[in-house]
């Protein structure tokens, strides 16, 4: 088959470039013409039985954009209105109508026939792609698992538009925290970046959580809609069925911000429980921010009283052990008063705040912590909180949490009869998790799964090691190679596109 000649005129049909008729007072609607065709995909790269197109050029920069419309109220349905006005309908995906994983792997199977055919355009767009995700932390966490689930040679960076509350993935790699602006001039500003940004390495974490109890247990595991996108339970079948056989829940997934356990968590379950039921009254980030504030003195996040029950303390609840550089498990001793415990791996937690601060030489020698805390070195930061005004002290220039250990994986035991649920938060999204009240165990363990590529502005705030050359040495690799390891087969993937799963169709896998 003929190659198609690239600098050839757009073909006149239908699935030809429709270039967008932007008028205004200083006559620059070629410029901004010329500007988007470095962002257009064709129809035919997606869709195999579209027609093929000539275009005119190569695309610098082409994306492909995903938006979550229910995310930031209004702005995300009128955001993909501008996204679809400006660049192909093709390439622009409403994530509430289509899942990620199925048009990405529609997308590259496409790509890959086209390029045994000869196609050189598909080629150039395979090795330029850049994505674009908007939506909250939890929304880029999904598409960031898909992402590191297709297992691509060359997989594509991710730049990430704040239309959540918290934004603590755009922020730490430059793209703000404010909901952006969705007007014509304010998303080709936003192409724009994305074109001038520089790919960056991060950390993808693990997440494995096992509950075994007894055939007749009351503890029933949390149904599927209501699991954050990045996490999804499965039933694990015995290989024989005793009487007394376990029967064991997996929940699986991964994050690249945080995981977080206790009362932060707790207060963002009130939060978004409150959110789903009356929508109407979270259609503004500021109103927003301000309800969760409220939300934390009702939950006694601020002012616990006296005989709050000892459950909240996470010393309490469960048993934590850390694995460093050694590659043996130690016991890591959370003091009485923490009610609250983040693994962090991002410095921006709660809307742009750094609980792990700049600790001096003195404590970095004493706690035996790495410095400075870097997003690719496979080191999670975990820090404790006692309340909410311990967590205000990270308004102050020198303020942080109470450090607790710098490690690469992190196993938390739950102790039987503490508490009949714990609240639990990835990246944001947080739910409420049943624990057996019985002979049942709950076991959390997080680990290092390789990584992923973001697009950082020049307003980036996180580090890489190439940005400290004495970490360069450290470890990355993961963890899932440790012979005592009886968790490989949950870590085989990420399961964000599972996500959505009914309960029913668990128990297929």
């Amino acid at each position: 088959m003929a190659r198609r000649a690239l600098s050839a005129p757009v073909r006149s049909h239908r699935f030809a470039f429709a270039e967008p008729r932007l008028q205004d007072p200083m006559g620059n609607s070629v410029e901004k013409n010329n500007i988007l065709k470095e962002f257009y995909i064709p129809t035919y790269i997606f869709k195999a039985e579209s027609p093929k197109e000539q275009v005119c050029q190569i695309p610098s920069c082409p994306v492909i954009v995903f938006i979550n419309t229910k995310s930031g109220g209004q702005l995300g349905h009128d955001l993909i209105v501008t996204y679809r006005k400006l660049l192909n309908h093709a390439q622009v995906f409403d994530l509430l109508e289509e899942a990620p994983d199925k048009v990405l792997h529609e997308f590259y199977g496409n790509l890959e026939r086209l390029k045994l055919d000869g196609d050189d355009l598909a080629s150039e767009i395979h090795r330029r792609l850049r994505l674009i995700v908007a939506g909250g932390d939890g929304t880029a966490g999904w598409l960031l698992g898909v992402v590191s689930d297709l297992k691509l040679v060359h997989p594509p960076p991710v730049a990430t538009v704040p239309l959540g509350t918290g934004n603590n993935l755009p922020y730490s790699f430059g793209w703000g925290k404010k909901n952006p602006g969705t007007d014509h001039e304010s998303v080709i500003s936003f192409l724009q970046l994305v074109k001038e940004a520089r790919e960056m390495n991060i950390d993808s974490w693990h997440m494995v959580m096992r509950m075994e109890s007894p055939k007749g247990s009351h503890c029933d595991p949390i149904a599927a809609p209501d699991l954050p996108h990045s996490l999804h339970a499965f039933r694990r079948v015995p290989k024989t069925e005793p009487e007394d056989m376990e029967y064991s829940y997996t929940f699986r997934g991964g994050f690249w911000n945080y995981f977080s356990m206790g009362m932060d968590a707790q207060v963002s379950y009130a939060f978004h429980s409150e959110r789903k039921l009356h929508p109407e009254k979270f259609k503004n980030q500021l109103s927003n921010q301000k309800s969760y504030l409220k939300l934390a003195c009702t939950q006694g996040w601020f002012c616990a009283s006296l005989n709050h029950p000892m459950s909240r303390n996470i010393a309490h609840l469960a048993k934590v052990k850390i694995m460093k550089k050694s590659g043996k498990w130690e016991n890591l001793e959370i003091p009485q008063s923490i009610r609250s415990i983040v693994c962090l791996n991002l410095p921006s937690f709660s809307g742009g705040l750094n609980p792990w601060g700049t600790p001096s030489k003195r404590k970095q020698r004493k706690r035996d912590l790495v410095m400075p805390p870097l997003v690719d070195d496979g080191l999670l930061e975990i820090v404790g909180f006692k309340d909410a005004w311990h967590g205000l002290v990270l308004l102050s220039s020198k303020g942080h949490g109470t450090r607790l250990a710098q490690a690469r994986r992190v196993r938390f035991k739950f102790h039987k009869g503490a508490t009949d649920h714990a609240y639990m938060r990835i990246d944001g999204e947080p739910w409420k998790q049943p624990l057996p009240e019985d002979d049942g165990k709950v076991i959390v363990e997080i680990s290092h799964a390789g990584q992923v590529k973001m697009l950082a502005t020049k307003d980036c705030i996180a580090k890489g090691i190439h940005e400290s050359p004495a970490m360069s040495t450290y470890y990355t690799e993961s963890s899932s190679s440790d012979e005592d390891d009886d968790f490989t087969e949950e870590r085989r993937n990420f399961g964000a596109a599972l996500s959505f799963r009914y309960m029913g169709d668990v128990n297929k896998q």
